[in-house]
């Protein structure tokens, strides 16, 4: 499949809502894309079956503070750094890129660096959304070994890690995103095809498409679309009428309170963030929480507004949905449930919540 204009526009969407308000700013990812497309034409996008067992897939993404992100932009060259880093490393050569999160602009890098060299993007993913922490990903899950990790920045700056596990590789790369300014792009988990067809979270890149061709192609409510693609729910309609968000540690922390319009009057619902959404309160009643995603859109364009652009007076829909099934696993609820977070309750399905 060639991903052409309109194709990466939908993807761009999709992302956006897969992210669960974090990955970064589709828009910026979308745009760098479209850059790329424009000069080298479109990225191909494969499937892990079409693709011989050992060859190498090379995860990638950015780590850091959406925030940072939002002004701190990427020259276009980090790939080819890290590509590079990778083929000397390990001998091998590079036969396929795959986002390390779907969400944001994270979903958006391998087909912006894939168009310039040459390289395939896989149809599959580590999260199925995105995640603020480097091992939640399927592929710690899986047992796959995130040594070594390639890290690098817009200056060329290349660091190459060998973290004994995934606890180690968030601590080590996260000092490391914040002694780069506050972002970098890395890969880690490293695999072989056959590998990512266990590891990674398959056909979310066609996900996020189908997702944003609803959604663009909407007559009438994007949102109802949305929800209907989803199988998700919508949790209040309103306006932001208060935004606390502060950048520590390498990661965007806070909260953001919704207040209800139209059928919603009356009704108020905060959201905590840790670059994502991770939990949607009503007063002490849980509306939905990770690992299921909720994202914020706008209600007329059914768009997303991720974590570093919500503001004041900003008119919203808050809808939940279903996370992949490997997220609730018990490895994975104890990879990024709830209680992953510091949260002293456990995860109930939105769909349960909803009944």
């Amino acid at each position: 499949m060639l991903v052409d204009r309109d194709t990466l526009r939908y993807q761009a969407i999709g992302c956006g809502i897969l992210g669960a308000g974090g990955g970064g700013s589709p828009a910026m990812g979308y745009q760098a894309a479209l850059y790329a497309l424009e000069r080298f034409g479109p990225s191909t996008l494969v499937s892990l079956d079409d693709l011989p067992d050992d060859e190498l897939v090379l995860p990638m993404g950015m780590v850091g503070a959406p925030t940072v992100a939002v002004e701190k932009i990427s020259n276009g060259a980090e790939c080819g750094l890290i590509v590079e880093a990778v083929e000397q490393w390990t001998g091998r050569k590079v036969a396929a890129l795959m986002s390390s999160e779907i969400g944001g602009a994270n979903g958006l890098f391998p087909m912006e660096f894939a168009a310039s060299m040459g390289i395939p993007v896989v149809d599959a993913d580590g999260m199925g959304r995105a995640f603020p922490e480097m091992p939640q990903v399927s592929m710690e899950i899986a047992g796959i070994s995130p040594s070594p990790c390639f890290m690098t920045d817009e200056r060329g700056n290349v660091l190459v890690v060998q973290p004994s596990n995934g606890r180690w590789l968030e601590k080590l790369c996260r000092a490391t995103a914040v002694a780069f300014g506050g972002k970098a792009i890395s890969s880690e988990y490293l695999m072989s095809v056959s590998e990512a067809r266990y590891g990674a979270v398959r056909g979310t890149v066609t996900l996020a498409i189908r997702i944003g061709r609803a959604i663009a192609t909407a007559p009438d409510d994007p949102v109802a679309a949305l929800l209907a693609e989803v199988q998700g729910y919508r949790l209040i309609d309103g306006k932001v009428t208060d935004v606390e968000r502060r950048v520590t540690g390498g990661f965007t922390r806070g909260s953001a309170t919704i207040e209800g319009l139209r059928h919603d009057g009356g009704r108020q619902v905060r959201l905590e963030l840790q670059n994502e959404n991770l939990v949607a309160l009503e007063g002490e009643r849980r509306l939905a929480s990770v690992p299921d995603i909720i994202s914020v859109v706008d209600t007329e364009t059914g768009e997303a507004v991720s974590t570093e652009i919500l503001r004041y007076g900003q008119r919203v829909s808050v809808v939940a949905f279903p996370c992949d099934q490997i997220w609730r696993s018990e490895k994975g609820l104890n990879l990024a449930g709830p209680r992953a977070f510091g949260y002293d309750f456990d995860f109930v399905a939105v769909e349960d919540i909803h009944e």
